[in-house]
């Protein structure tokens, strides 16, 4: 059985459609994107780059937001990954605070991958390697939070009680006590960035934001994975407390009201970014980890009956056109194919491999290197009809616009 902290997600659960960030703010993630990327390759090599995550470089985003006067811009080279261009790029100590965490759970994730022994890792030789690898991205990450004044013992330490938790957990056990040691890591990494930019008054409600955001990567991470990991016989968090869907979708629009109420008392130089990832895309994340845009609040709006043409009694009734064919809905005979989850080294080749081709930036779409689901480039075109940016991100502070 599998005991793996869910918490760490490798691309993250904020990623913005292009077209609603405009190209100003389009521009400001893409700087804090590759800020991260560069500061991992910086001070720790390539091989750090490939846990580069969307998450990650939220604490970037944060740091530079209460900055006074902005933060600090430099122009990097050519990369694959722009299409061998240069661009201006996020640096300074809110790169390198989202590059310690980054490290430290990749760290965590490497070490789980071995002690399961998945894959190769089963290999004593390639198991070794392995160690070898997670503990300098546990030394590197432990360094470079200290030179920003960050503790990565936080980090660790939840990550270890994350292993008890989730193997004492069973039926009736709160599910929020499983998602407290990653609430208590994410809280304290976004609360040091008010350290970082001077800003002590905007530590509560960073630690606030950090610890609802770490219940929603938790809970989304879990709803995503539940029928790959029952498939597979992996712990999954929801199906071992045996806690429904509906009451993890009215935890995580919680969490999300609980996020936007948090950022009304938090004081931005420039929050217009901050703004539109964690009061807007969140939601979207959410909407799109359910399958659904209705809020959780409304009775049956997330999970009623599936809405058909056909009328009860018809075999299609469910939802399925190949209700009735003999074969389990699949008209050509077989159950459909659902392709599985890679092991760690397999998933970095796959990694290395959208990297050097620019499919995470570049393509519409693109298969997870280790989950195999269906991704969004970030900055992919799209034809979708919800692309219409916020305005009130680009006019005012207030968050009516995000009440549910």
């Amino acid at each position: 059985m599998s005991y793996t902290p869910r918490g760490i997600v490798v691309f993250g659960m904020v990623r913005p459609c292009s077209h609603r960030l405009g190209e100003s703010l389009k521009a400001q993630w893409m700087a804090h994107l590759c800020g991260l990327c560069l500061a991992l390759r910086g001070d720790h090599g390539q091989l750090a780059r490939v846990v580069t995550n969307y998450d990650g470089l939220l604490l970037s985003v944060l740091t530079e937001a209460q900055v006074e006067g902005g933060g600090r811009r430099r122009t990097a080279g050519p990369c694959p990954l722009r299409g061998m261009r240069t661009a201006s790029v996020a640096q300074g100590e809110g790169a390198r605070l989202a590059a310690a965490v980054s490290l430290v759970l990749a760290s965590a994730k490497v070490r789980d991958h071995v002690a399961d022994g998945d894959g190769l890792l089963a290999r004593r030789p390639v198991a070794l390697a392995a160690r070898r690898v997670a503990g300098s991205w546990g030394r590197a990450g432990a360094r470079t939070g200290s030179d920003v004044g960050f503790d990565a013992g936080v980090l660790v330490d939840a990550v270890e009680r994350q292993f008890g938790i989730e193997a004492l957990a069973g039926p009736g056990t709160p599910i929020l006590t499983v998602t407290e040691p990653t609430e208590t890591a994410t809280a304290a990494a976004f609360a040091h960035t008010a350290v970082l930019a001077g800003r002590p008054g905007n530590a509560v409600p960073l630690a606030e934001i950090g610890r609802l955001f770490g219940r929603l990567a938790h809970l989304l991470d879990a709803v995503e994975d539940r029928e790959s990991d029952a498939a597979s016989g992996a712990w999954n968090p929801l199906t071992a407390t045996g806690t429904p869907l509906t009451e993890a979708r009215r935890l995580a629009d919680d969490a999300l009201h609980g996020i936007r109420l948090a950022l009304r008392e938090t004081s931005f130089t420039d929050g217009k970014l901050a703004h539109l990832l964690l009061a807007h895309e969140l939601g979207r994340s959410v909407d799109r980890a359910f399958g659904t845009q209705s809020c959780g609040h409304v009775p049956e709006a997330a999970f009623g009956p599936p809405q058909t043409p056909y009328l009860p009694g018809d075999p299609r009734h469910d939802g399925n056109p190949y209700g009735g064919n003999p074969h389990g809905g699949n008209p050509f005979g077989g159950e459909p194919p659902r392709p599985g989850g890679r092991g760690f080294w397999a998933g970095c080749a796959a990694a290395l491999g959208l990297c050097c081709t620019c499919k995470v930036c570049c393509a519409d779409e693109f298969e997870g290197p280790w989950s195999r689901q269906r991704r969004e480039g970030c900055c992919s075109s799209c034809d979708c009809d919800c692309c219409d940016a916020c305005e009130c991100c680009e006019c005012c502070e207030c968050l009516s616009c995000c009440d549910c």
